[in-house]
């Protein structure tokens, strides 16, 4: 089930919500537990068994950590590779299985037989959830959870479930033992979920069809290129920021405050300001339980460098199933890092607007690897880009830069750029009160009829 789909919108959320309300706060829990577990099943009840098997591996093995003794660290270690094990499986399995059977080829010797195995959508968020868990408790910041309903419902929360944000224990576990729901956060939630709606139907499903076109053309110009480009870096945000704006909405209408996964990555002026500002719950992760452990910058300039790169490449692998190019473009994403710690580390300052350019192009020119299928078409698009297919807008494009295109393109860049314009100033009067309640109610629902008619469209990081 999605969140942009009727059977959600219509019949699971406004049903659950009327349920949840009239809920006792003795048993909200296990309601929302069995609400997500049906929300998950609806897709796969197979992975819903698999999910189920990694909830309780992961509350029992908190409690194993917590009570180990001096084998603390050997449980947790066991703990985190069986996790890892699991996605390894499901997620790298294909790509292994291919990158030795195109060798084989290669060498004359008889590919292997096998049969694909399919990703269950949000494994991913799951494992490294689950590893936080486990760390923090070996760190001692918190006692493993008891009580095996309150933990299952923070793994299942439907609302972060299958794409995110990373959501650690934590930042929760006072509300999963007690919360209230007050009708002004209720309304705050509702507001945050049909923004986010809006953000992923008019602006980010709009813009698929041209990057659909440009990343299956064969030799696309610079223009084609760069348009294609663009779109894909205004569609991953506001398909993944909508995402985010609805999980966190629907968190709030729930009682919980998840922490806001994006802020205006697209301003940044360098790329390590980018990523403390892109998919926070993922990046933060990353540095916490990878970067820091591995020595982050406390052990000289090379180490540093190395640490960077590591953390990226792996950052860059956890999204790739399909290709190594997630691989290629992590380890981008460390040189340039590397090359940015570097520059501070000299005191080298650009220009507000060249390091705005700067940091835009360098990623614009990831996002490329990053979408393309695999690495030929990743190599073309960038020749395109570096003007090696000629300049000129071509016909198929043309034909699909149609008016609401156009519109979506005017939109997500205008909402990306209006912060840096506005500032911190908040407009005063009733008309911007106004304008501010009912623009997210008419997203909303022109958002819902567009849905009603021309179908739902997966969210982009359910793929990762």
């Amino acid at each position: 089930m999605v969140f942009a789909s009727l059977e959600f919108l219509t019949v699971f959320l406004p049903a659950f919500l009327l349920l949840y309300a009239l809920t006792p706060a003795r048993a909200k829990n296990t309601l929302l537990l069995l609400a997500s577990w049906l929300f998950y099943g609806w897709w796969s009840p197979l992975f819903l068994l698999l999910f189920m098997a990694l909830t309780a591996l992961a509350w029992v093995g908190g409690l194993l950590v917590e009570r180990a003794g001096p084998r603390r660290r050997a449980v947790l270690v066991t703990l985190i590779l069986l996790n890892l094990g699991v996605l390894a499986w499901f997620k790298y399995a294909n790509i292994v299985v291919e990158t030795f059977n195109a060798a084989a080829v290669y060498a004359g010797a008889m590919p292997l037989a096998w049969q694909r195995v399919a990703l269950p959508i949000g494994l991913s968020f799951t494992v490294l959830q689950a590893i936080s868990y486990f760390v923090d408790i070996h760190r001692g910041k918190f006692p493993a959870e008891r009580r095996p309903v309150d933990f299952a419902t923070y793994l299942a929360m439907f609302g972060h479930l299958v794409a995110g944000p990373i959501i650690r224990y934590d930042w929760v576990r006072r509300r999963l033992a007690h919360r209230a729901v007050h009708a002004s956060a209720f309304a705050t939630g509702a507001r945050r979920f049909m923004i986010g709606m809006a953000m992923k139907v008019l602006v980010a499903d709009t813009l698929s069809p041209v990057v659909e076109q440009v990343f299956a053309s064969a030799h696309p110009s610079f223009v084609d290129a760069w348009l294609g480009c663009l779109a894909y870096t205004l569609q991953l945000f506001f398909d993944f920021a909508g995402y985010s704006a609805m999980a966190i909405g629907i968190g709030a209408m729930l009682g919980f405050r998840f922490p806001e996964n994006f802020d205006r990555p697209y301003l940044a002026r360098n790329l390590a300001q980018f990523w403390r500002r892109w998919h926070i719950s993922l990046s933060s992760w990353l540095r916490d339980y990878l970067y820091v452990p591995l020595g982050g910058s406390r052990k000289g300039t090379g180490r540093t460098l190395l640490n960077l790169m590591l953390t990226m490449a792996i950052g860059g692998l956890w999204h790739g199933a399909d290709s190594w190019n997630f691989l290629y473009w992590g380890l981008a994403q460390g040189v340039g890092l590397g090359v940015v710690h570097l520059g501070r580390s000299r005191g080298l300052r650009l220009p507000a607007p060249l390091a705005h350019a700067t940091t835009m192009l360098f990623v614009m020119l990831g996002w490329t690897l990053f979408r393309s299928p695999d690495f030929s078409v990743a190599q073309d698009m960038l020749a395109g880009q570096f003007g090696a297919h000629g300049m000129a807008l071509g016909a198929a494009l043309s034909n699909t830069l149609r008016l609401p295109v156009l519109l979506a393109y005017a939109l997500g860049i205008a909402w990306v750029v209006a912060p840096a314009l506005a500032g911190a100033r908040r407009p005063a009067g009733n008309a911007y009160a106004v304008l501010a309640t009912l623009a997210p109610i008419a997203g909303f629902l022109l958002s819902l009829a567009l849905v009603s008619s021309r179908g739902t469209v997966p969210f982009l990081y359910f793929q990762f």
